[in-house]
């Protein structure tokens, strides 16, 4: 592979908006990929799938090129060399990369190799407390995060079937297979823009990972109920749901930000939706208007998002132990609160897309020992962890509240 200075160049600059200025990486590359209309869709895949593996490696790359935080641009530049060496990329002649010790990159790589942490390339803190919460199988969850996400959609079927998205794919020269397990969803064979396609325009599919789409099936909502998604962001699970209820009884969508439902109510209109509608959460006057009036509730609580790292390998370096602490918190604050709109008889889903205990299992584990939880058994509780999926890591617990 040869490498052309100004996607090399375009890679820097979304590194250094990433590590220095703290930004968020799919941000970064959306605003650099728009630089140049003469960029096809190899240079654009070049500077993503270079910028992901460079964050993703970041604390390897960083010891193999013996550069510390603040990375200035020489140093990013030395970053660069580990990634193009280890990938068996010839180093071009250019006064960047003047004097890279490229024999010394490899035995560094082999040496680091033999040292979790940094194989792994995750922060200390991070890796102790994945072992302490998860044991041996930290070694293999670690290893699976850190491989590249697989590309899902989940076809609506209020527009269209899987195999009519299948054909017309195909046609667009983009390869598609079904997912075992899920009779929504369809996994690009090779990456693509699928959002350039006349079949996403018109509603046919939403980009969704296969272990979040089996959050609406496991609260199998039915046409004509009236179902909460109590934590909607821009609503990937909603319009999930709405689907599953074939337009027919009401989906109520909340969140704290209301810019999330904005993007919500517009993905709604794309797909042909019109059974949703859409309350911020500004006071808890909004919670107790529903109380006992859901048949289902869902509750996608915010977490540290730890299943996610294929796709948001950023996060790593962004979490903080105190964060975590926090957030445990609020979801026990949410389950207790939320809860409180399933009516008698009916049913809530607990989901988070992190694969700690202390956020899943334990969660729910003590929320049925509260006085909020009394009334709830768990029916039924899956861990999908990425090692065994190839997707997202999550957990969804499914929980029946007494008639």
């Amino acid at each position: 592979m040869k490498l052309h200075r100004n996607l090399v160049f375009a890679t820097i600059d979304s590194l250094n908006l990433i590590f220095n200025d703290n930004k968020q990486a799919d941000k970064v590359l959306r605003d650099t990929l728009k630089r140049d209309k003469r960029w096809g869709a190899r240079d654009r895949s070049f500077i993503a799938e270079t910028t992901y593996d460079i964050v993703r490696w970041k604390r390897l790359y960083a010891e193999i090129a013996d550069v510390n935080e603040h990375f200035d641009r020489p140093n990013l530049f030395r970053m660069f060399a580990v990634w193009a060496t280890l990938n068996g990329i010839t180093i071009p002649d250019w006064p960047q990369f003047e004097a890279t010790p490229t024999r010394r990159i490899k035995g560094r790589f082999d040496e680091y190799s033999k040292i979790r942490k940094l194989r792994e390339s995750i922060p200390d803190w991070l890796d102790e407390l994945g072992e302490k919460e998860l044991g041996k199988k930290w070694d293999t969850e670690l290893a699976a995060l850190n491989k590249q996400a697989s590309v899902v959609l989940r076809v609506n079927p209020l527009k269209a079937t899987v195999q009519q998205v299948k054909e017309h794919l195909e046609e667009a020269e983009i390869k598609t297979e079904t997912v075992k397990g899920h009779p929504h969803a369809l996994r690009l064979i090779e990456r693509a823009n699928v959002f350039s396609t006349e079949a996403f325009k018109n509603g046919w599919f939403e980009v969704q990972d296969a272990s979040s789409q089996k959050v609406a099936q496991i609260l199998d909502p039915r046409p004509g109920m009236r179902v909460v998604d109590a934590c909607a962001g821009a609503g990937g699970k909603t319009l999930h749901i709405a689907s599953l209820m074939e337009n027919k009884g009401q989906v109520i969508s909340m969140d704290i930000y209301g810019n999330k439902l904005i993007e919500l109510k517009r993905r709604a209109r794309r797909n042909g939706i019109h059974n949703i509608e859409t309350r911020v959460i500004d006071s808890t006057k909004v919670i107790k208007k529903l109380l006992g009036k859901a048949d289902k509730v869902l509750i996608d609580a915010p977490c540290s998002g730890l299943g996610v790292l294929k796709r948001n390998p950023d996060a790593k370096w962004k979490l903080r132990p105190e964060f975590l602490e926090t957030i445990k918190e609020t979801q026990a604050e949410i389950i207790d609160s939320y809860s409180r709109m399933v009516k008698p008889g009916g049913q809530l889903v607990y989901a988070t897309c992190s694969i700690l205990p202390s956020e899943n299992e334990k969660q729910v584990k003590t929320f049925l020992k509260r006085e909020a939880g009394e009334e709830f058994t768990l029916t039924k509780d899956e861990k999908i962890l990425p090692s065994k999926s190839g997707f997202d890591g999550f957990y969804i617990a499914l929980l029946q509240k007494k008639e």
